[in-house]
């Protein structure tokens, strides 16, 4: 394990390990289940993120599932059932509505994330799916929201994500029919970047994560901020605005900067350090 800030929280659902420097790729693990989550995985996610976001030596995650089968297929319905039937039962209360979580089909964050979908991404996957940076998908999966074949919603993020990403009609083609998309379609459509052979799918992803862990982090953290506020706002001078007075006015601070510049007059490979911003 490379040596962290500190180290990250401990957690029952996934694997962490470190393909390439400033890489980190997370493995939901409960292929038993399809890597669906329950409040305590969600929990366990969300302060993994929030640890990855924090930590300067990681610039990149790769965010994929255990097992042949399944990416995640979202909340564990049966817990669901289960608390949604208990006598003090909040009224409207979804998986994700633990105090202190934030599931990541919802995260907005600093640092990209890069999903390696090995197999079905369905309901809470799927949506965590729209919501990554990068999507490389394995020729075999399939994305769904499923929600309206089990009587609740995809209210976790995708439905006004997934509108500004394919458009109204194909994003009510997925949300209100609730049938599976292939990887093909979803390459086609625009919410999945590359589509490979199964065995090659984390492979991929780890290319992908390399190649942006080789720029600058803080250029990293500014740019993704600057399309994240382009994709959450209506407005293209409010969102650079926004990013302006933030990351923008950040990154003019940072030793990264300095140094791209240098490496530039000088004709050499920038030396980058750890992330500031």
């Amino acid at each position: 394990m490379p040596s962290f800030t500190y180290p990250p929280p401990a957690t029952s659902f996934v694997n962490l390990s470190y393909p390439s420097p400033h890489v980190i790729l997370v493995t939901m693990s409960r292929p038993e289940k399809l890597n669906s989550t329950t409040a305590t995985n969600v929990i366990e996610l969300t302060n993994v993120f929030r640890w990855i976001d924090d930590e300067p030596s990681l610039f990149v995650a790769i965010l994929t599932g255990a097992g042949d089968r399944a990416f995640s297929t979202g909340a564990d319905l049966k817990e669901w059932q289960e608390k949604a039937n208990a006598p003090n039962a909040r009224p409207g209360a979804g998986p994700g509505d633990v105090p202190g979580a934030l599931p990541l089909s919802n995260r907005l964050g600093k640092k990209p994330i890069v999903a390696a979908v090995n197999g079905l991404a369905l309901g809470g996957g799927c949506e965590t799916v729209i919501n990554c940076d990068l999507v490389v998908a394995a020729d075999t999966a399939e994305f769904g929201l499923v929600e309206v074949k089990r009587g609740v919603a995809a209210y976790a993020g995708a439905l006004p994500r997934l509108i500004r990403t394919i458009g109204l009609q194909r994003a009510s083609e997925m949300a209100l029919l609730g049938e599976y998309v292939t990887a093909e379609q979803a390459e086609r459509w625009g919410f999945v970047n590359k589509v490979v052979p199964k065995e090659r799918v984390v492979e991929e992803a780890i290319k992908y994560a390399k190649m942006i862990a080789e720029n600058s982090p803080d250029s990293t953290i500014c740019t993704r901020a600057g399309l994240r506020q382009g994709w959450e706002t209506a407005s293209v001078v409010e969102a650079t605005a926004v990013t302006g007075r933030r990351e923008w006015a950040d990154l003019q601070k940072a030793d990264n900067m300095k140094e791209g510049l240098m490496a530039f007059k000088e004709k050499r490979q920038p030396r980058w350090t750890s992330a500031k911003l």
